[in-house]
């Protein structure tokens, strides 16, 4: 009986005037609702937030590698006169630790770039006009294409540039590259 009386008065104390069956043990069933709804409203829009900044990134990436592929292509045709501008990505690339640097690996651009593939975005070269001298061609003007691996994951547009470094785009994402970058 003074157990009973004991635990009564325990009760009444940390809650004066509520009667002991109305003595709150947690949350409720529907403030766990309420809580679990509104984590899973924000982590949805982090969620899409996060894709938008993925494929500005990328895009932001393939402008500084074609960039970077036009510096090489620079570079390549004062190391190799005779050639002129390199036809392919792996020309520009290669590995210093294979030795020095030749017109089929000048090692001018690092292996990720030189492999064709960087962050969601493909790139190639295609020569344009040559001339031809001793047997040796040699190619005066080239383009550099970066398109999305998957339009619209990776990135939205696809994107241009020659011998001159001004960089254009296709909004669809191909490489039929009619607007100036800027505008």
């Amino acid at each position: 009986m003074n157990f009973k009386s004991s635990l009564s008065s325990r009760n009444r104390a940390r809650r004066p005037g509520t009667p002991d069956s109305a003595t709150p043990n947690g949350f409720t069933l529907m403030e766990l609702l309420i809580v679990m709804a509104i984590i899973a409203i924000l982590s949805l829009l982090a969620i899409a937030s996060i894709g938008v900044y993925t494929k500005r990134a990328n895009a932001l990436s393939a402008v500084n590698s074609l960039q970077k592929i036009v510096q090489a292509q620079m570079m390549y045709a004062e190391s190799y006169p005779a050639t002129g501008y390199a036809c392919t990505l792996e020309s520009l690339g290669g590995d210093p630790h294979t030795g020095p640097p030749t017109p089929a690996s000048s090692q001018l651009l690092p292996g990720d770039l030189a492999s064709g593939f960087k962050q969601g975005y493909e790139f190639s070269i295609a020569c344009g006009d040559k001339v031809t001298a001793n047997n040796i061609d040699r190619f005066n003007s080239f383009t550099v294409t970066a398109k999305p691996q998957s339009v619209g994951k990776t990135g939205d547009r696809g994107y241009c540039t020659d011998e001159s470094g001004q960089i254009k785009f296709d909004p669809t994402g191909g490489v039929s590259c009619t607007q100036t970058l800027g505008q």
